[in-house]
């Protein structure tokens, strides 16, 4: 008699640990759809109340950049400046564009503004058919850069978030 009460008792047993588990299941998938559900609403506020400040970041980096070259006298420095300038905006495009989340369109503007700083590092450098930038000339091509690529912002169209996204990685990286 005892073996089957030993059995009907397991069995109550693993039918009450099947309950919670199946109470704790159904709680955590509610608190999942809730938690991603306030993560798309804060995206999208986020979002909102962002466009002018996503733009106006990338640029100020740029500015930035611009100042420390101008702050700077070695022309040595005033190009690693601005060499890792351009690296590290490649390198926040680069993390952006294989993002899961970054859709096709977004893919094709970060390729193309990835163009864009290229060409930019390669006029620094003397590289890919252009003439290297002489050291007189470091602050004054900081200045054309900025200029340069508020013009790329203007051509070149990517998503919002993506914008964010870059400005983020960008901000982690320096």
């Amino acid at each position: 008699m005892e073996p089957k009460m030993n059995e009907l008792l397991l069995c109550s047993m693993n039918n009450k640990i099947f309950s919670q588990l199946s109470f704790f299941n159904n709680h955590m998938t509610k608190y999942i759809k809730k938690t991603a559900g306030l993560f798309v609403l804060f995206i999208s506020l986020f979002a909102s109340l962002g466009v002018a400040y996503g733009a106006d970041n990338l640029q100020d980096y740029f500015n930035s950049v611009s100042v420390k070259v101008k702050a700077t006298a070695d022309p040595v420095q005033k190009r690693e400046i601005l060499d890792k300038g351009f690296q590290t905006v490649t390198n926040a495009l680069t993390v952006v564009e294989n993002l899961p989340v970054t859709t096709q369109s977004d893919r094709a503007g970060i390729e193309r503004y990835k163009a864009v700083v290229q060409d930019k590092q390669d006029e620094l450098n003397g590289k890919n058919g252009y003439a290297r930038v002489s050291d007189g000339q470091l602050n004054a091509f900081s200045n054309y850069v900025v200029q340069n690529m508020e013009q790329a912002d203007v051509v070149i169209t990517i998503s919002l978030v993506t914008l964010l996204l870059i400005i983020i990685i960008i901000l982690l990286i320096v």
